[in-house]
């Protein structure tokens, strides 16, 4: 039985080489000693840098899966039993278990989570046996920990813990009234006379099925593929949710390379693979074999049929029927990013097999926060730990929209790089994350006096936030944008030094008089806050005090080329909405009409119940100076040529977009204690404090 708990992974170990495809390899030559002796010193540094799991765990996953298959075929026989049958119906009901994802194509690590398919007959569905019966089952174990339902999933999904290993629990209901012990999935027949949501349930299993099986050489696909997925978490690529690539992404773009080249052993492999999809002419899809069409009548990707397959930018085939496009998530700000990233990795395997570089040098981590001088924060708060589970699932799943919708908007001029990691400040303690995009302006596109007004842009992404149906009070976000030096160190690596930027503010006005893009008057200034930050991690009140420099205390500013943005900032902003959306500031109700054409003001955390006649929210203004940053990424430290973009003032908070009929988020945190006035007043003071130093430099 391809695939299910326990079985056929053993027989894929020594599998023949053979040749799939839709062409023929590009080349059967085998490996030299010298690809042999890289080869063992890549897999070395994937055993040190501690991609395999012990013999323990291994054991311990083969338990718990045995434990959960045992519970699924007691769920189905309870209700069979439930349904009066007769008492042998009762014992030949059953349920099979599944796995997919890295755990079926043996390339998981010791902290990843295991993905399983329960397969049960056609009596028991989805909508109530699965996520009502099976979910309360699951409850009562003591075993079973962050028990979490995702129905409205593309792919409805139980998540839970079981003894610490984390599962994803899939539910198909096939058109059989008893699923045999040894049934095979791979199988045309389990299609027929089943939903969407159960195509998509059982292809997960399938698709991993068939790429063991299209491989030539299964252990160097895994060897690769291990590589490989290390390597994208290390360079921020890997994240189907983000627009990146997930999982089987990778293991499909792998196995295209297995297959050009079947004699190659891992190291030719991987250094192959940077080759191959450094030239690869996108949107030339990538297919394992043929696309297989049937009398089903589920729908396959086909560009020349279906409109909206034309707009799939980078098309990752999938090989068993109905073949789709598993990277359909990706944008061209992403699949720039990913682009830039394989030529990295192609200049540093040339730098190896020419014995310049070593593996370490291929793995060094993507510096996100010195590759960009401005991003987008976006803050998450919730009342406690489940809670902000669920709340940053469903605002992670759509991060992705807020990017496309700065493409559009900006006719993709502005670029939004979302980076695929959470941060979380170690020292505040209530539930909450943060995520971040960097900005940057697309190579080639100047023009003198450009601004970018994403206001409205950001304001339609959190209005499709406040639709979450099951949120709850004290579930609350943000968006801000900040300078690279507002940025809080706990963001960045242990050992990883925080850059430190050289040029001061005026140095940056100095500047301005070339033709670079210029700013409006109300946007030199910031107004003050109630909560400053050190960066490290200290909230304390801030200090109304003249400062010429943007950056905090001992940081100097970014080498920009505009004017000047702020003279009197917090250090850090982010971390001082992340503590102020978690001070338990008393809820407010939601405003009405938002104006958000105004020049001067935009919608804000800071809003109070005493609001302006317009319904418009004090403004955290300030502008968004963003460099060049299309350099190629081994050069990230270069000097960039620097233009002012302008973005209107924004800092958006769920409160200020829920409008009356349109959403349940009443009650919605106020985000700061102050009103209007005392930041109509702090932004007087700041343009004083501006005005006051004039273009003297401060060191």
């Amino acid at each position: 039985m391809a695939g299910s708990v326990g079985k056929g992974r053993a027989a894929l170990r020594a599998s023949p080489k053979r040749y799939s495809g839709t062409d023929p390899p590009l080349s059967l030559a085998g490996p030299t000693l010298a690809d042999l002796q890289r080869t063992a010193e890549l897999e070395k540094f994937l055993v040190e840098a501690g991609l395999y799991e012990g013999k323990e765990e291994s054991a311990k996953r083969e338990d718990v899966l045995s434990e959960i298959g045992q519970i699924v075929k007691e769920w189905v026989k309870q209700l069979t039993s439930k349904k009066g049958d007769a008492e042998q119906l009762v014992e030949q009901a059953n349920a099979v278990l599944f796995t997919f994802g890295s755990y079926r194509l043996g390339v998981h690590g010791p902290e990843a989570d295991i993905d399983t398919l329960c397969v049960g007959p056609s009596y028991v569905n989805r909508e109530e046996d699965f996520f009502v019966t099976l979910h309360g089952i699951l409850a009562e174990k003591e075993e079973v920990t962050e028990l979490q339902p995702v129905p409205d999933a593309h792919v409805p999904v139980l998540k839970f813990k079981f003894r610490g290993i984390s599962i994803d629990l899939l539910y198909a209901s096939l058109s059989l009234s008893v699923i045999p012990a040894d049934f095979d999935i791979s199988q045309g027949s389990v299609l027929c006379d089943v939903d969407e949501a159960t195509v998509r349930s059982l292809n997960g299993c399938r698709v991993a099925d068939q790429i063991l099986r299209l491989v030539p050489n299964v252990e160097n696909f895994r060897t690769t593929l291990r590589c490989l997925k290390y390597w994208a978490k290390r360079r921020g690529v890997y994240s189907n949710i983000t627009g990146f690539l997930g999982g089987v992404n990778w293991a499909l773009l792998v196995a295209r390379v297995c297959q050009l080249y079947p004699n190659a052993v891992p190291s030719m492999l991987v250094s192959r693979f940077f080759r191959v999809f450094t030239q690869w002419q996108w949107p030339n899809p990538v297919m394992l074999c043929a696309i297989e069409n049937n009398d089903l009548g589920f729908s396959i990707w086909d560009p020349r049929k279906n409109p909206r397959d034309r707009n799939h930018l980078m098309p990752i085939i999938t090989p068993a029927y109905p073949c789709m496009n598993s990277s359909y998530n990706v944008s061209s700000s992403t699949l720039r990013v990913i682009m830039e990233q394989f030529q990295f990795g192609n200049k540093i395997c040339q730098e190896i097999e020419l014995n310049k570089a070593n593996w370490n040098a291929l793995f060094e981590p993507f510096h996100f926060f010195e590759a960009y001088r401005k991003f987008l924060v976006v803050d998450i708060v919730a009342e406690d730990d489940d809670d902000l589970r669920l709340w940053k699932g469903w605002i992670e799943s759509r991060l992705r929209q807020l990017t496309l919708k700065i493409d559009r908007d900006t006719k993709g001029i502005l670029q939004c790089h979302p980076y695929p990691c959470e941060y979380s400040d170690p020292t505040i303690e209530c539930a909450h994350c943060a995520f971040y995009m960097g900005l940057s302006r697309k190579e080639g596109s100047k023009k003198r006096g450009q601004q970018f007004d994403i206001r409205g842009t950001v304001d339609e992404f959190m209005r499709e936030i406040g639709m979450y149906s099951l949120w709850k009070p004290g579930m609350d976000l943000a968006v801000t944008h900040v300078h690279r030096e507002q940025v809080p160190s706990y963001v960045f690596e242990q050992g990883y030094k925080k850059p430190c930027p050289t040029m001061h503010a005026n140095q940056q006005e100095q500047s301005d008089g070339d033709g670079t893009l210029s700013l409006s008057p109300y946007l030199e200034s910031q107004p003050k806050r109630k909560y400053d930050s050190d960066g490290d991690g200290h909230v304390e009140p801030c200090k109304s005090v003249k400062r010429a420099s943007v950056s905090p205390p001992g940081v100097g500013t970014p080498p920009h080329h505009g004017n000047s943005v702020s003279n009197v900032v917090c250090d850090s902003p982010v971390k001082f909405v992340s503590s102020v959306l978690c001070s338990g500031a008393q809820t407010s109700p939601s405003h009405d009409d938002t104006n958000l054409e105004q020049a001067q003001l935009t919608t804000s955390p800071y809003g109070s119940e005493d609001t302006s006649a317009s319904g418009t929210s004090c403004a955290a203004v300030g502008a968004v100076v963003l460099a060049d940053e299309s350099s190629k990424l081994g050069n990230l430290t270069s000097d960039l040529e620097v233009d002012t973009i302008q973005i209107m003032p924004l800092h958006i908070s769920l409160e200020c977009v829920a409008q009356k009929g349109e959403t349940k988020l009443e009650g919605i945190r106020s985000l700061a204690s102050r009103n209007c006035e005392e930041f109509v007043e702090s932004s007087v003071l700041a343009e004083k404090a501006h005005l006051d130093i004039g273009g003297d430099e401060v060191n």
